[in-house]
């Protein structure tokens, strides 16, 4: 295969992905199998498409199965909601009504009369996510770094949860400084997606001595001696949640799938310098990304 071949190859991943989803979408579908249509790990198959969609794998596959469950509801005869729920995936209806509300911002009795006005909002908010301004930059080479410790406090996380990783910060903040704390750096540390749910483990935290003593409701957590490619984000003195979303996105949907680099079963992590304002114009994070090497 030519070069110019494999390349048309990795243009295509995620269109291959939709089409093997679509193709088997009211089947028994996993994590796992799709890791393994996708070629990746079930780890970092889950980030990247996270990245890539916005949701996990079972969230979007539940997501394209309500999207179904919505069309149906707009014709002119629509099914039961209890036919529909199971129809659906759902075990109940009870289920499918909190996940469609979810979904559409409303339950699905109402969405039949309102189907236009609510699908109209959505869009709405769906493309003001969608401009936001990115200026993202990579790394030229691979970056080599130490092992080193980060304390702080972590949760575990999923698709309906995410929404609630900046409450770790003022955990973290009340306690600073630390005992045994190297810098002034923080960083947010990914570890441990499931591939039964796409969940992960997530650390606001500063670097510490290996034997530092924490307060209580803090953890520590040994980062691993590793090489990463690295990205740095300049942020625009807006609000910093959509513009990260962005960043990772372009990171995990776009660049790495196309990357000449083997990714690694290690944490990544965002950066942030000492000085680091969100609100600032012209403050960056730094995104470094495990890789294998050799």
């Amino acid at each position: 295969m030519s070069a110019a071949q494999r390349q048309a190859d990795r243009n295509g991943f995620w269109e291959r992905i939709e089409a093997h989803i679509a193709a088997r979408l009211f089947e028994p579908l996993s994590v796992a199998s799709l890791a393994v249509a996708a070629g990746l790990s079930p780890y970092h198959f889950c980030r990247a498409f996270t990245a890539r969609f916005g949701e996990s794998p079972m969230s979007y596959v539940r997501s394209l199965r309500l999207a179904h469950a919505a069309q149906r509801l707009e014709a002119p005869n629509p099914p039961a909601l209890t036919e529909l729920a199971f129809d659906s995936g759902f075990e109940s209806q009870e289920a499918f009504t909190r996940a469609f509300r979810r979904a559409y911002g409303a339950p699905p009795g109402q969405f039949k009369r309102d189907a236009k006005t609510i699908r109209i909002e959505r869009e709405r908010v769906m493309t003001a996510a969608a401009n936001v301004k990115l200026d993202l930059v990579q790394q030229p080479e691979p970056v080599k770094r130490a092992a080193f410790a980060v304390a702080g406090a972590s949760a575990r996380f999923n698709d309906d949860t995410k929404n609630q990783i900046p409450l770790l910060w003022p955990k973290l903040i009340r306690h600073l400084p630390l005992a045994g704390q190297r810098g002034y750096h923080t960083y947010g540390v990914s570890w441990g997606g499931l591939a039964s749910d796409g969940s992960f483990r997530y650390m606001a935290g500063v670097e510490v001595a290996p034997d530092a003593t924490l307060p209580e409701g803090l953890e520590l957590w040994p980062v691993p001696a590793q090489t990463y490619l690295v990205f740095r984000q300049t942020l625009d003195g807006g609000e910093i949640h959509p513009q990260m979303r962005a960043a990772t996105e372009a990171i995990w949907s776009r660049i790495l799938p196309n990357a000449p680099y083997k990714l690694a079963n290690g944490p990544d992590f965002e950066d942030y310098a000492e000085d680091f304002a969100p609100l600032k114009t012209g403050a960056t994070v730094d995104y470094y990304v495990p890789i294998l090497t050799g």
